[in-house]
């Protein structure tokens, strides 16, 4: 399915919880936000969103895929952790900024247990993609309705966002939200990891 039926329809959030969350980069106000979505069974879709400063027009953002085995468990297949924490570390810095945390988007929406599923069939000679459509999957599965209806409700016309990924960036400009600025987020591939990488570079497009 290409991102412009992927995102086609925009669907309502509603926050749910605010509080203050101090992290090693600084303190941030964490929100929760939740909808429901067609493509989910109706069934509920979180947002945790993480700012800092002033969320305005022009602000860094970053749009993040769960990703527990990388951002919790430090696994080095992947270098989800190490966006995770390059991006709040660029917000913290500039004071300014939002990330949202993406519930459900684990393994490029396969879930969690096709994604260890698909690590198997990677040690077998498969790249990502393949390993998710030999599951029955879409190379990547990921819906990005719910951060865009977030982005809204916070007000954002137009951001700086931080990817390499240029479906992200297809995504938000079909909403109507402007990129100002692609901020990259390129860090020190590792042996586990390297073929990953290429995967994203030579046949996902992702930019460098």
């Amino acid at each position: 399915m290409d991102q412009s039926a992927k995102n086609s329809k925009t669907h309502a959030v509603c926050l749910t919880a605010t509080a203050a969350l101090p992290t090693r980069f600084g303190v941030f106000k964490a929100q929760s936000f939740i909808g429901q979505h067609a493509r989910h069974g109706g069934q509920d879709v979180v947002v945790f969103a993480l700012s800092m400063g002033e969320v305005a027009d022009d602000c860094m953002v970053r749009l993040h895929s769960e990703c527990l085995t990388g951002d919790v468990m430090g696994s080095l297949r992947c270098d989800c952790g190490q966006q995770l924490a390059a991006s709040l570390n660029m917000i913290a810095q500039e004071k300014r900024g939002l990330l949202l945390y993406l519930l459900g988007h684990e393994g490029r929406g396969i879930g969690l247990s096709d994604k260890l599923k698909a690590y198997v069939l990677q040690d077998q000679g498969m790249n990502t993609l393949q390993a998710n459509c030999a599951l029955g999957h879409a190379g990547d599965e990921r819906n990005y309705d719910a951060a865009i209806a977030v982005l809204h409700d916070f007000g954002l016309k137009s951001i700086r966002l931080l990817t390499n990924n240029p479906e992200k960036i297809e995504a938000l400009e079909l909403s109507g939200i402007r990129i100002t600025a692609r901020l990259p987020l390129w860090l020190e591939e590792n042996p586990h990891n390297a073929t990953y990488l290429e995967t994203k570079r030579d046949l996902m497009g992702h930019l460098r």
